[in-house]
């Protein structure tokens, strides 16, 4: 395996290879700090949206490459993620011992320990770096990263465009283990506090009011999530979604099999994932998260 020579090179020029909802946050914030991006989309009027934006859109992934060293990656799976790298006109051709490839998707760590192992046949360095927050928080996220700490510190100052801290967690794959884990309790929390909401209006209390007192409150129980779900509950803001259901179920489902893996599997958050599932079935998949609620409140409207 060749080793990475990157370090003391200048960044000239960043690749961006996804640009939907946080491969546009990603973009915004390099833009507004000076850098030039190259970017790919296989669809093309993310790509001509990004062009408006100030970036350079070429039309594959191997093109990214051979014009920028660091590359960052924002994609919904690891079928897209090969394709990427190894398909027709993908990366891994141009790929050199000064390249940087960063993957900000959600993948299991199995997935990304072969994808980095693979790269690296050329040299090139490969960090799992997941974002935890949401696109509107865009410039606050954390990034937890697997891999190399040298390679991170090179690369953190195009991180922090769009972040405000990247984290070495551990080694390949450390990233995307962590993330899977936040999203675990993300479905978890998510699930309870739709199912409290539901509850409310069979105990007396308008859920509304159950909502203003309690997230007001300094109560242990409330969380930013929380907050998030309980306002779009109320608002019944479901089809304007931060996250979506059939999202949650993919995340969950690599976190449940990431934990049985281990030899740990997941009690509750199986459980939640049933009733994510549920929503699914019942045809709210592409509605947020907090759409769980409908679920819980017609269970509950049906038995009482």
């Amino acid at each position: 395996m060749i080793s990475w020579t990157g370090a003391n090179k200048p960044i000239k020029k960043v690749g961006l290879i996804g640009c939907g909802r946080m491969g546009r946050c990603m973009l915004e914030g390099m833009l507004a700090k000076g850098y030039s991006v190259v970017v790919y989309d296989k669809f093309p009027t993310a790509a001509q949206s990004a062009s408006a934006l100030g970036a350079q859109a070429v039309p594959t992934p191997k093109e990214v490459a051979e014009q920028a060293s660091v590359i960052l990656m924002s994609l919904p799976s690891p079928v897209q993620l090969e394709d990427v790298l190894f398909g027709e006109g993908g990366m891994m051709s141009s790929l050199t011992s000064d390249h940087v490839v960063i993957d900000t998707s959600t993948v299991d760590p199995q997935t990304t320990r072969g994808l980095a192992a693979r790269v690296g046949e050329c040299g090139a360095a490969y960090l799992d770096c997941p974002i935890l927050g949401r696109p509107s928080a865009a410039g606050k996220w954390m990034l937890p990263t697997g891999g190399s700490g040298e390679a991170l510190e090179k690369v953190k100052p195009v991180l922090l465009c769009f972040a405000a801290n990247a984290v070495l967690v551990g080694d390949s794959g450390a990233g995307n283990a962590l993330k899977l884990l936040n999203q675990m309790m993300f479905s978890c929390i998510n699930a309870i506090s739709s199912e409290v909401m539901a509850i409310c209006d069979h105990v007396g209390i308008k859920k509304e009011v159950f909502y203003d007192t309690v997230a007001s409150s300094t109560a242990a129980t409330v969380s930013g999530l929380f907050r998030e779900v309980g306002k779009c509950i109320v608002n019944e803001a479901y089809d304007s979604p931060a996250f979506t259901v059939d999202l949650l179920i993919k995340d969950t489902k690599l976190a449940l099999q990431m934990a049985k893996d281990a030899d740990a599997p997941s009690l509750i958050a199986g459980t939640a994932q049933m009733y994510n599932e549920i929503a699914h079935g019942q045809g709210l998949g592409t509605q947020d998260t907090s759409a769980l609620y409908k679920v819980f409140s017609r269970h509950y409207d049906k038995i009482s």
